[in-house]
């Protein structure tokens, strides 16, 4: 098993753009196109709030073909779509040979975080002007729905969210600060959509949300899944409360179904990183052909997140017994 000393030298593939608390780069989302032998890798790149552009102000997409070199080939501003941050985004291939950028950020109108995306013939080629809404929280009755991750089992895609529940505290003036989830005025989940095409989706409802107690009682955020043994593990963010909104940990789960999910680290974080906060948060686990690929953020000894990449197999994967 994956031991502290493995993500203590896991390769680093981006850096942040300074040295201090409130620099991150993450949020890394990886597609690999069997076709080409290529891997696309989506992040995002974030300044203190008070540094412009603060907060998410860009994504990007890079594509590899060894996994040590990693080349920028787009990149969103979130000025392009009128948006106080941008966050995690990924980039899939459809059986139809398209290609889908799903996005999320921070809509300029109600202040809430809403999932988009972008169609195009290849990556090269995603057109910030071609942005269309996937899921807005107010058709949902939820209070945000972002990071949107998919993955395609049996010819179904299965799209994971981070999502924010309403509490009793909830109002309109929850989202002035438009992040409701740094306020602590709403509970962050997960919820689940559907689709047999990348176009038209169906929404499945909440599948993983946090209890009344615990070090994860007040996110619960699936990052990835993978499939192992027949059973589904989901690496998840959790948090205590609100003040962690940026410092998370990883968890695991288990599920049969993808729908219904037993909490395998009840008593505290699976994975740490041995610096500042001890965060290592949005894990993006995948199989390529027959390695195992563990993409992750986390926190460095100057508080600032750099994103990482460990190299694996399945049978050595952090999974609790």
């Amino acid at each position: 098993m994956l031991t502290s000393d493995d993500f203590v030298n896991g390769l680093t593939i981006r850096e942040p753009l300074g040295n201090e608390k409130g620099y991150w780069i993450g949020c890394p989302g990886f597609f690999y196109d069997d076709a080409t032998s290529t891997g696309y890798l989506t992040y995002r790149i974030r300044r203190p709030r008070g540094v412009q552009p603060d907060r998410g102000g860009e994504v990007r997409v890079a594509k590899t073909t060894d996994l040590e070199n990693f080349e920028d080939i787009f990149s969103m501003q979130k000025d392009q779509v009128n948006s106080a941050s941008i966050e995690r985004s990924h980039l899939v291939k459809g059986k139809d040979g398209a290609w889908r950028y799903f996005t999320s950020y921070v809509n300029d109108g109600d202040a809430r975080w809403k999932t988009t995306v972008i169609k195009a013939d290849s990556p090269e080629n995603l057109n910030v002007a071609d942005m269309k809404d996937v899921f807005t929280p107010g058709e949902l009755n939820l209070e945000g729905v972002k990071d949107p991750w998919v993955m395609e089992i049996d010819g179904v895609y299965h799209m994971f969210l981070s999502i924010a529940l309403p509490v009793e505290s909830t109002s309109s003036e929850s989202h002035e600060t438009h992040d409701i989830y740094n306020t602590g005025q709403c509970v962050s989940a997960t919820g689940l959509a559907t689709s047999n095409d990348l176009d038209n989706w169906e929404w499945q409802g909440v599948i993983f949300k946090p209890g009344e107690e615990g070090w994860d009682n007040y996110c619960r955020r699936i990052n990835s899944v993978f499939k192992r043994d027949g059973k589904y593990y989901a690496f998840y963010d959790g948090s205590a409360s609100h003040l962690e909104n940026y410092e998370e940990r990883n968890g695991v789960a288990v599920s049969e179904d993808l729908r219904n999910w037993t909490c395998l680290t009840p008593d505290g974080p699976n994975i740490t990183s041995p610096h500042a906060t001890g965060c290592l948060r949005y894990a993006d686990v995948q199989e390529v052909n027959g390695e195992v690929l563990f993409f992750y953020e986390w926190a460095r000894a100057d508080e600032a997140h750099e994103m990482r990449l460990i190299r694996t197999t399945a049978e050595k994967l952090p999974i609790p017994s």
